[in-house]
């Protein structure tokens, strides 16, 4: 494996199906840009005359839209920025955070990164989407699936309030798991 040198830019984006290192190659004397996700090589492209612009790819099991925009800053500095579906990293990753819920939790030994997916009530761990059963119950709805031979239920029940809506809450083994920050 070639040594790294004109590596300018890394990135972590947090998707549904896990977190992804994004790393970003730029030889602005050789023109040569490279793309690389969970290290894998995604793009290569040698002797690029124009030192700006932009690369598209796509990142983990849902092949979410990603794009490296390359724009000069003065002289020869350049400025890197990632897109995530259309929008600024910051922008994807606010908007995620009320799209989804995230819990963290270790089983014996093992850890697990489950994800909800609000808009369509999917349910992901460590990168695969869970099988699901769901149901109404008296004050919501409880989505159950098994991690590790482990009863797994996620509990939406509305917060009374408008501006806070439904709370989810993941509940392993009769025990509530707090939600984690990505």
């Amino acid at each position: 494996l070639e040594k790294m040198t004109d590596l300018v830019a890394v990135w972590e984006v947090a998707l549904s199906d896990g977190v992804h290192k994004i790393e970003f190659e730029h030889g602005t004397t050789s023109g040569k840009r490279v793309v690389y996700v969970d290290g894998k090589e995604e793009i290569r492209r040698e002797w690029m005359f124009k030192l700006v612009g932009k690369e598209t790819f796509t990142v983990g099991a849902t092949k979410t839209k990603a794009a490296i925009n390359i724009d000069a800053v003065s002289g020869f500095a350049y400025e890197y920025t990632l897109e995530i579906n259309g929008k600024s990293l910051k922008q994807y990753m606010e908007n995620r955070l009320k799209t989804t819920n995230t819990w963290i939790l270790n089983l014996g030994g093992t850890d697990y990164r489950i994800v909800l997916e609000k808009d369509t009530m999917d349910v992901w761990c460590n990168g695969e989407k869970m099988e699901t059963a769901g149901e109404f119950v008296e004050d919501g709805t409880e989505t159950h699936f098994t991690v590790a031979d482990h009863n797994c239920c996620i509990k939406a029940v509305s917060s009374g309030k408008r501006k806070e809506g439904i709370i989810h809450t993941l509940i392993v083994d009769n025990r509530e798991i707090p939600e984690a920050v990505e």
